[in-house]
């Protein structure tokens, strides 16, 4: 039968796994690094998957495939893990430990993140979320020491991550890019007090300076013990 049905575009996928994660269906897993339609009949055509694919890979097309099989699907995924995770990682079972009740009400607590990926070396230099948007700038481990830190800095922003000392390479000339190559509205640089972070506020100031554009920027400095630092 003739249907609509989703196409991945191989040389636009960077691998993120953000569109595995996202198929309910179990349909797309990750081959060789690279998002894959493993099987049709597991596809609905609903396209849950194409508004998380940062590089525009995903599109719908219409072909001949095999009629989408509920009952498979279901079968399928009571045996299969979750699809996603970092690319080249295997997903496997975790015997947890049960999470103690937080103070707050669960209802109170939500994800203000926007996008995906989030790793200043894995997102695409272009993409509809960074137009017009305010960007957060984050060290890795600014999350883990400031406990406001959804509500107070990735709230209204697009975030990208990052760490001087054990990433390699320099950030500078990716985020030259992507302040360059689109329409940035300010820009939010979160590092913690510790020297080895002053590797990520030299980075991002100085791809401010060369993306030749004036764009309101601030820097916020996290203590090791959770506090903001004037």
């Amino acid at each position: 039968m003739v249907r609509r049905i989703i196409q991945i575009d191989e040389n636009k996928c960077n691998g993120c796994g953000a569109c595995a994660a996202a198929c309910h269906e179990g349909a797309i897993g990750m081959v060789a690094g690279k998002a894959k339609l493993l099987r049709d009949d597991y596809c609905d055509g609903l396209g849950d998957c194409l508004p998380t694919c940062p590089t525009g890979a995903i599109t719908f097309v219409e072909r001949e495939a095999a009629a989408y099989d509920e009952a498979a699907v279901k079968a399928n995924m009571k045996k299969a893990p979750m699809p996603g995770g970092c690319p080249g990682t295997r997903s496997r079972s975790i015997q947890r430990e049960p999470i103690p009740e937080a103070p707050q009400k669960q209802e109170e607590l939500q994800s203000r993140l926007r996008q995906w990926p989030v790793q200043i070396k894995l997102v695409p230099a272009r993409a509809p979320y960074f137009e017009n948007a305010n960007l957060l700038i984050a060290a890795d481990c600014t999350a883990y020491a400031y406990a406001n830190f959804h509500e107070e800095f990735i709230r209204n922003r697009i975030t990208l991550v990052g760490c001087p000392k054990l990433d390699e390479g320099d950030y500078a000339e990716k985020l030259t890019e992507i302040i360059k190559n689109n329409d940035i509205k300010s820009v939010t640089i979160v590092r913690m007090e510790v020297p080895c972070c002053g590797g990520l506020e030299s980075a991002a100031k100085r791809a401010l300076q060369a993306s030749g554009k004036f764009i309101p920027w601030q820097v916020v400095t996290i203590s090791t013990d959770g506090k903001i630092l004037d």
